[in-house]
């Protein structure tokens, strides 16, 4: 598989991305913490790099700069052909695979959508769904309820459920970090 990758095409997707999600933040484990956008992306993206390192069947150039631009057309403006521009179509697959589609009604459809999707789409692809819910399992934002983190729990079992298979690695870590994540639940 493709070990290498061009670092000025991973530079240009990163400088992208920081553009793009520039102003956007989250909400942190603290009361009135708010955590620039950047560090989740960068979060996938590291999560994806180790992965690489154990993997040896990972395209590492498609499966950067996917995870760099993983949440573009969902939550920037920009568009499928933006990437598809910038990208090629590998890429651009890639990220509307992981981009929830807003046309269909109720959260778990939404999901279940996607990772059909996904699904389609190279091992890669399916990596970056598993590091992008890992990303999210560290501690939870401080207005959650513990409903919600029950909610995410199940869709994070889901997840695993359906991309295991993917990458033998992210999966082995994100069912250690369901576990783990039992601690924020009161």
């Amino acid at each position: 598989m493709n070990k290498k990758w061009s670092i000025d095409d991973i530079q240009n997707a990163w400088q992208l991305a920081t553009k793009q999600h520039d102003g956007q933040k989250y909400g942190g484990p603290n009361q009135g913490e708010q955590i620039e956008y950047i560090n989740h992306i960068g979060s996938v993206v590291f999560e994806i790099m180790t992965a690489i390192t154990i993997e040896d069947e990972m395209d590492s150039n498609l499966a950067i700069k996917c995870a760099i631009l993983h949440d573009t057309i969902e939550d920037t403006s920009l568009s499928y052909d933006d990437i598809l521009t910038r990208f090629g179509s590998e890429v651009a697959n890639g990220v509307l695979a992981l981009t929830k589609n807003e046309n269909i009604t109720g959260k778990r459809e939404k999901m279940l959508d996607s990772l059909r999707r996904i699904k389609e789409q190279p091992k890669e692809i399916w990596a970056i769904k598993m590091a992008d819910r890992i990303a999210n399992l560290y501690a939870p934002p401080f207005y959650w309820t513990n409903e919600k983190k029950k909610e995410y729990i199940e869709e994070a079992r889901l997840i695993h459920d359906e991309l295991q298979a993917g990458n033998n690695y992210l999966g082995t870590r994100l069912a250690n970090k369901i576990i783990e994540y039992q601690k924020f639940i009161d």
